[in-house]
């Protein structure tokens, strides 16, 4: 359930959409928009120190930082991101990364490493500004009062339009759904006791508080 008490239905995530991101990881740059799901159980909302217990016995975890849309609408061909979407907040896409390699190498689906629980999650939302508005504003992550990650929709290889029009096209989009629209480059391990914020344009909108899953 979102901030607001709108329930999640898919949870639509975008993979390499940042170009300094994928160079960090020695990925190549996708030339269509990557596109996994994570389970709606993986979803829980972001407040103030929110505890946020991770499988930490299962290798590295990374942060993701990443702009999230919410749909509040039936999407339909031709559709822009201005007509699509309600809301926005911002999200972490957490990533058991030790896991993802081994998953890689074998030709694997991503779901183990992300798709856990609590690995999706989002702060509470705001209004849809305006598709110009969205793509320009800073979003940023704090680790423990560390900068670790920052960017700006504009810098994502595949605009907010395209990845709206796409996944819409190949998976549909619905009221209800999310989308994560991909990280910037920082992307970095978490450990117990690290405190994580996301703002938005300076403002603070959502920290939690790593735990270990027991």
């Amino acid at each position: 359930m979102m901030s607001d008490g709108r329930q999640v239905r898919n949870v639509y995530c975008i993979g390499r959409n940042y170009r300094l991101h994928a160079a960090e990881l020695g990925n190549a740059v996708p030339e269509q928009p990557m596109v996994f799901l994570k389970p709606s159980h993986a979803v829980i909302t972001m407040e103030t120190d929110t505890m946020l217990p991770l499988p930490l016995d299962r290798g590295a975890v990374h942060h993701e930082v990443e702009l999230v849309l919410r749909i509040g609408r039936r999407v339909k061909p031709g559709m822009t991101a201005a007509e699509a979407v309600d809301a926005f907040g911002l999200g972490i896409d957490f990533t058991l990364r030790d896991v993802q390699d081994i998953l890689k190498q074998k030709g694997h689906p991503w779901l183990a490493a992300k798709g856990v629980l609590n690995s999706a999650p989002v702060t509470r939302v705001l209004p849809f500004p305006g598709t110009e508005t969205l793509e320009r504003t800073i979003f940023a992550m704090h680790n423990n009062g560390r900068l670790v990650q920052e960017g700006r929709a504009e810098e994502m290889l595949f605009s907010l339009d395209t990845l709206i029009e796409y996944t819409a096209r190949h998976y549909g989009l619905g009221e209800g759904d999310l989308l994560f629209t991909g990280t910037p480059a920082g992307v970095g391990p978490v450990q117990a006791g690290d405190r994580l914020e996301l703002s938005w344009d300076g403002e603070l909108l959502g920290s939690c508080v790593i735990a270990a899953q027991i």
